[in-house]
Formats: structure tokens, C-alpha cells, sequence
């Protein structure tokens, strides 16, 4: 429901100030889409909606910093997305290096890539590397960055990884099926040395997670905004740590 302007701000307002700050999640995982259906709506093209909603990531980035979130991870661009239509997919990836270029420009939050890098293009995957490089100082808001991400592949490539590593420590085949548990795979995820997210955030309406963090969001809270990614509103992020602290974690206990 979308109300007149003065009362629209009371609300927020009101809304804010009814958090608890001590119940914020650590780390909030949002899934941006919606971006070609509101581009449709107005009868625009899928650029235009691709950059409306690169506009909006600094605004989040600015909610979620005022709130103590300690680290976002961004859904910018999956795997399956790389299946797009090649002008449709050449204009997105320009769209999401210009978004990052300006993210890491600004020095306003520390930046993390994830994703098969190997399958993007070379300038891409270039100015992804040194995005994290320019930031690798800044302290404050961690962002995590998932682009040309699946989760299958994460987990893969967590699998390849602590392999490769236990082989160079001369760990033989036997040993190793012997010894894997959880802890040894997530200690090779995009995301080690991270909290797990205890909220994930899907914006569009759509109802499904679609392999996004598949392993670390065993225990993360969901939440299913109706707004495309364009028109999420910082009252649409309040609601969903409203609820979110509203709910009880007992993480399976």
C-alpha cells in the first residue's frame, strides 16, 4: 500500500524507531530482482531497468550502514543470468562494472567478489579484482559483491579448494573421507570468515531463493517483498527487520 507522502514519513519514522537495534541480523543477503518487469511496466527497455536498479544499491548500502549491519551480500548476477540474450547480457555486465567501479570509488564500504569469475569477460573479472584491491582498507560495511554467482558452483568450488589444500599438506584420498565434516567446506566458501546471513531478502514477489548462499542460509529468516528492486523502499527493508526480529531463531534446536 502505497501512502500520501507526510504520512508515508511518520510511518518510516515510527517504524525505525520501533527496531530494537540489539535484534539486527549481522548480515543481510538480498536478492536484486525485479529490475526487466519494472523497466516493462513503464514500457521501457531492460537497460533501463538494469540501471535503476544499479541506482539503488548505494541507497541500500546507506540503510543498511545507519542500521549496524555488519556485512550485505548483493545477487547482481547468477549464472543462469550469462544465458541471456547477448546484446541484453553484453549491456547488464557494463551496467554491473560501472555499479562496482563506483562502489569501490566511493571508499565508503569494503568490497568482496563471488562468483566463477572465469566465466565473465577479462575487463570484468579485471575490474572486479581491483575493486577488492581498492578497498581492501576500508573499515566499516562489508559488501559482498556475487556476480556470475550459483550456489552449486560455491559449493563446488569450496569442495575443489579444501581439496587442493589437503593434497598439498599430503593428505591422501582415505584420509580425507575419513576426516571432510561441514566445517572443513565452509571454511572454503566466498563467504569464510563471515557470519552466516540470518536474512535473506527477495524482492519482485518471486518465492523461491533460487540457489543463492545455499549452504550458509540453512539458518537464515526469509523474507518476500512484493516491489521490484527499483521501487524497494527503505520502509520495505524496515518491515523485513521488523519481522525479522519479531521471530523466533531456534536454529533448528
Amino acid at each position: 500500500m502505497r501512502l500520501p507522502h507526510p504520512l508515508y514519513s511518520l510511518y518510516e519514522r515510527r517504524l525505525a524507531g520501533s527496531l530494537d537495534r540489539e535484534q539486527m541480523p549481522r548480515h543481510v543477503g538480498v536478492i536484486l530482482d525485479g529490475n526487466r518487469r519494472w523497466a516493462k511496466s513503464f514500457g521501457e527497455t531492460a537497460d533501463t531497468g538494469h540501471r535503476k536498479g544499479a541506482d539503488k544499491i548505494t541507497e541500500f548500502l546507506g540503510w543498511a550502514e545507519e542500521l549496524g549491519i555488519e556485512v550485505v551480500t548483493l545477487w547482481m548476477l547468477s549464472t543462469d543470468n550469462l544465458a541471456r540474450p547477448k546484446d541484453e547480457l553484453a549491456n547488464l555486465l557494463d551496467i554491473i562494472e560501472d555499479a562496482v567501479s563506483d562502489l569501490a570509488g566511493s571508499r565508503r564500504w569494503r568490497l568482496r567478489v563471488m562468483g566463477r569469475l572465469d566465466l565473465l569477460p577479462e575487463r570484468l573479472a579485471g575490474t572486479l579484482r581491483a575493486a577488492v584491491r581498492e578497498t581492501a582498507d576500508v573499515v566499516g560495511l562489508h559488501v559482498n559483491v556475487a556476480v556470475g554467482y550459483g550456489g552449486r558452483h560455491e559449493i563446488a568450488d569450496a569442495v575443489r579448494s579444501y581439496l587442493k589444500a589437503a593434497q598439498a599438506d599430503g593428505t591422501t584420498l582415505a584420509e580425507l573421507a575419513e576426516s571432510l565434516d561441514v566445517e572443513d567446506i565452509a571454511a572454503h566458501l566466498y563467504t569464510k570468515g563471515q557470519p552466516d546471513p540470518e536474512l535473506v531478502i527477495r524482492t519482485s514477489g518471486e518465492l523461491r531463493v533460487g540457489g543463492f548462499l545455499m549452504w550458509q542460509s540453512a539458518h537464515s529468516e526469509l523474507s518476500f517483498v512484493e516491489a521490484f528492486w527499483p521501487d524497494f523502499r527503505r520502509v520495505d527493508f524496515l518491515r523485513a527487520l521488523r519481522d525479522f526480529s519479531r521471530r523466533e531463531r531456534r536454529l533448528g534446536r
